[in-house]
């Protein structure tokens, strides 16, 4: 009994001689679907760490330039001579712009070109790749220093 189970395995295993091309086929079809889905995703998740680590990069240079501009003297925009604050060092490929636009104190609103009452919008743009990554506002008041 056992002889002849041993005789009829060997019969089975001689005709499977090697793996088919149908077979190769379809198990790299298989690898295909599974491993498509798979760098997408890989490849999505490295774009948004990119662009998230752009973005907190340019926002911790906004905020720096705006406490920068902060802890600098008050530039009169009513005197014909006047300056522009300092800018930090941004890092490579990073642009930083600042906007000092006076105010008037009672309406909010922007004053003509040669005048200042002791308030400004400061407006801080990060630029990189020439696109603007973020714009912060805030105010800068005379305080008499």
């Amino acid at each position: 009994m056992l002889a002849f189970l041993l005789a009829k395995f060997n019969i089975l295993r001689r005709n499977e001689v090697g793996v088919s091309l149908i077979e190769t086929l379809i198990a790299l079809a298989l690898l295909g679907m599974i491993s498509v889905p798979f760098l997408s995703g890989l490849a999505a998740t490295s774009k948004a760490s990119l662009v998230g680590d752009e973005r907190t990069t340019a926002e911790c240079l906004a905020r720096s330039q705006m406490e920068y501009i902060k802890g600098q003297t008050y530039i009169d925009y009513s005197d014909p001579g006047h300056g522009e604050y300092v800018l930090v060092t941004p890092p490579v490929d990073y642009t930083v712009e600042v906007i000092a636009e006076p105010i008037n104190p009672d309406t909010g609103e922007s004053l003509p070109s040669g005048q200042d009452d002791g308030l400004q919008q400061i407006t801080v743009t990060v630029i990189r790749d020439s696109e603007s990554v973020i714009a912060i506002d805030s105010y800068k008041v005379y305080r008499g220093d």
